[in-house]
């Protein structure tokens, strides 16, 4: 690879039209990415006729009518009080509804005050009495409400303290944000506020409102924190660069290739992959960041010591572009293996990255030198004599120096620590919430631990019923299935009111066989009968809730539920049956997105090993490197399992990218390394210029990166307080790993004759009289 680096820095600095020209065409396609990406993939379309067949269904059409539902509110208002059934109280939640749909954004309340009637030939009658009717009127009305269907359990809590309020909405009536989550707590509190006398309490939450308050808390701290985050990342970068230019150029290559890459993912149509719109950009900063401060340490030191701009620029990217490159191609490589996740969220998260990495990379290697080698890098060494890590690096020396004297100690401590750290991290399991999205203290996620205590769970889930053409609408066969399925869920402890047609017939007077009982659906009112009976889709549904414990604990229960339905339908000819809702396709989907992203990560930790293997051409090598790439990862892992966390999506991602920063330092470090014992008199001499080469650049990110993190720490997300705790550790270890960890390997195990390696105490007569890197980097 030596020979194409070198054509490669020669054509950069000597041919500046040459890269210059890739530079402008690579802009120019991702600015129309990032415009309107059709406008050069229409150029690639063929023109197709559209086979348009005219297909009919077996299914008869669906009569008007709109079928009452307790899951598909847009809103949920929780009200908590001691007493609904009293004149007050019954006066004041009137009120409250009777306001609410005053506003022109709500569309109607679902309420215990407008439960349908169970038969139609009953009257409509209201489960809560007027509040002239007496107390004890208002008392056989709770025991009432509570043997009602749709309310005991559904909208009203079994000890009668909380009451839901389901809201409507008219979406086109909601001009703003406030208008689907505070408005409408604001105008219950007020309507409430008129009857001192009655203790109520509102929350308000559900699907709109959540979703809401989700995606603003995440874009105000996502905008905040990053701009805060890179802001002291630029202020730690001039600090320690002690120079504006250098750090002016080192930025441009990390913003270049973000911007590239977010507009070359535009011709896929990725766009909403949340995995590309949060994690990428990160990624992609972090590695040009990275790559792109070891070469421009490199090319300060060449300028400092006398080269003109364009030969020291040359000259850098010649000793440093070997190790870019690589970092580059295991980087790229390792994400690719995530394209043969299940997820196709993972696919094209792998499938990104890979462009991400390889335009980054373009990006560095011709951005930098171009710039030092202009009118740019005249002055960029300015301030290198004064860097406050090449000014310590002689003290930090003495660590490599201890190292080397213990090589023998550190490397077994290394491998029992890693080994010890991989055991804590494997007890990690996979999980996630619908609170993990919502901020800490927020009005919805307080609303919906409340009803988890209240209700068993905001959210639902459904076991669906189907049958074939050959099975009749009133046939008893459908309610034997469905009363089976509402016993099975009956049965599991983390699944709470189980509704179906079952429950409404059984609240019919009279008894009998299930083909006498199912023609007391007839009975029912069309909105009512429809909620959970579909008779011209051949459907039924058995809906339950589900508490937001997370998909860890409910996955052997939805397993459970699916084998039990799958023996139910073999037990009836001519059905079929589904676990569905929300709730099960986070534990199908989000769980198989956190499996298939630490599977790829084992996986392309192999791939990694395999390429270094190769393009070092050294087993030892390839095995050496094992340690300080696995040991950040494995550190931050440990941390989580003793703090109590599971492994969630936000983990997996940070383990990802600190993956690629880890893999990107212990890549310098080693290149460096194998150069230097071609010319180096032993190994201790080797190791010790190789950290004279790199340590600059490997402390230097690391610190920027780890106060860039810490910041964001401060974040009210919790996603984000993890994914910063989590770089700063991981990027913390990684340095430990490569300035201790992978010298002490070296020094055992890197040569052929690492046999016969001299002991500790052997070693320190050896040293007496071996320079010190510090003394090898002022001679140098």
């Amino acid at each position: 690879m030596n020979p194409f680096v070198s054509r490669l820095s020669h054509f950069t600095v000597n041919h500046r039209w040459l890269p210059s020209l890739l530079l402008l065409l690579i802009t120019v396609v991702t600015v129309i990415g990032h415009i309107n990406p059709n406008i050069i993939l229409d150029l690639f379309e063929e023109e197709t006729v559209a086979d348009v067949a005219g297909g009919g269904s077996d299914f008869d059409p669906l009569p008007d009518v709109d079928p009452v539902s307790l899951s598909n509110s847009d809103a949920v208002i929780v009200v908590k009080g001691d007493n609904f059934f009293t004149p007050r109280a019954a006066a004041a939640i009137r009120q409250v509804v009777a306001d609410l749909e005053d506003l022109p954004q709500v569309r109607s309340v679902l309420w215990l005050d407008r439960v349908p009637v169970l038969n139609i030939f009953g009257l409509q009658q209201s489960l809560l009495p007027s509040e002239k009717a007496a107390q004890a009127r208002f008392d056989a009305a709770r025991e009432k409400a509570l043997q009602h269907p749709l309310t005991g359990g559904q909208l009203l809590s079994h000890d009668t303290k909380t009451l839901l309020l389901l809201v409507n909405l008219e979406l086109l009536q909601v001009q703003s944000d406030e208008a689907a989550t505070s408005m409408l707590g604001e105008v219950a509190r007020a309507s409430a506020a008129e009857f001192d006398d009655v203790p109520l309490e509102f929350l308000v939450t559900g699907r709109v409102p959540a979703t809401i308050a989700a995606i603003s808390r995440h874009e105000s701290n996502q905008l905040k924190y990053q701009l805060i985050g890179y802001g002291m990342i630029f202020i730690m970068t001039i600090v320690l660069f002690r120079g504006i230019r250098a750090v002016i150029i080192v930025a441009l290559a990390p913003v270049l290739g973000v911007f590239w890459t977010l507009g070359a993912i535009r011709y896929l149509g990725f766009q909403q992959n949340p995995l590309i719109d949060v994690i990428l950009p990160v990624l992609v900063s972090l590695v040009g960041l990275t790559d792109g401060v070891h070469l421009m340490v490199q090319i300060r030191k060449l300028r400092a010591s006398g080269l003109p701009e364009r030969q020291a620029a040359g000259t850098g990217l010649q000793q440093v572009g070997m190790a870019c490159f690589l970092t580059s191609l295991t980087t790229a490589i390792g994400f690719g293996s995530l394209m043969l996740a299940e997820s196709q969220w993972v696919q094209e998260f792998g499938k990104c990255a890979v462009i991400g990495v390889i335009l980054t990379f373009i990006s560095v290697v011709t951005v930098i030198p171009l710039a030092c080698s202009t009118w740019l890098g005249r002055r960029v060494h300015v301030g290198h004599e004064n860097s406050l890590i090449d000014r310590n690096l002689a003290r930090i020396s003495h660590v490599i120096d201890a190292v080397l004297k213990r090589s023998k100690t550190m490397c077994a401590l290394s491998i029992l620590c890693t080994l010890t750290l991989f055991g804590i991290s494997m007890t990690l399991t996979p999980d996630q919430r619908q609170s993990n999205d919502l901020p800490d203290g927020a009005e919805a996620t307080l609303a919906l631990q409340h009803m988890d205590t209240a209700f068993g769970g905001l959210e639902f889930g459904e076991v669906r019923v189907s049958w074939d053409s050959s099975i009749a609408a009133d046939s008893g066969d459908i309610l034997t299935v469905v009363t089976e399925v509402d016993e099975l869920l009956r049965s599991e402890e983390l699944i709470a009111s189980p509704l179906s047609i079952r429950n409404l017939i059984d609240a019919q007077p009279g008894s009998g066989p299930p083909g006498i009982r199912m023609s007391m659906l007839e009975l029912l009112p069309p909105p009512l009968k429809r909620a959970f009976f579909t008779p011209e889709r051949r459907t039924a549904k058995v809906t339950f809730r589900v508490q937001d414990l997370g998909i860890a604990r409910y996955g052997p229960v939805f397993e459970r539920i699916e084998t039990a339905i799958a023996e139910i339908g073999s037990q009836h000819e001519g059905f079929s049956l589904a676990l569905r809702g929300s709730a099960v396709w986070r534990w199908e989907n989000l769980y198989q997105i956190v499996v298939d992203l630490a599977y790829s990560l084992g996986s392309a930790s192999v791939i990694i090993f395999v390429v270094l293997t190769v393009v070092y051409r050294s087993l030892r090598i390839g095995l050496i490197s094992i340690i300080p790439n696995l040991f950040p990862l494995v550190f931050t892992g440990a941390y989580l399992a003793m703090a109590g966390y599971n492994l969630e999506i936000v983990m997996v991602c940070n383990f990802t990218i600190c993956l690629g920063i880890a893999v990107d330092d212990t890549i310098h470090f080693l290149t460096r390394y194998i150069e230097e014992k071609q010319t180096a008199p032993d190994e201790d001499t080797a190791i010790r210029n190789a950290f004279t080469g790199v340590g600059t650049a490997l402390i230097m990110t690391t610190t920027v990166l780890v106060v860039g993190f810490s910041v964001v720490t401060f974040s009210e997300s919790r996603d984000h307080r993890i994914f910063a705790t989590m770089g700063a550790l991981t990027i913390a270890a990684a340095l430990l790993g490569d300035l201790v960890f992978l010298p002490a390997l070296l020094r055992r195990f890197a040569s052929k004759t690492g046999e016969n390696a001299p002991t500790d105490a052997a070693q320190s007569d050896i040293d007496a009289h071996t320079p010190s890197v510090a003394s090898v980097d002022s001679t140098s």
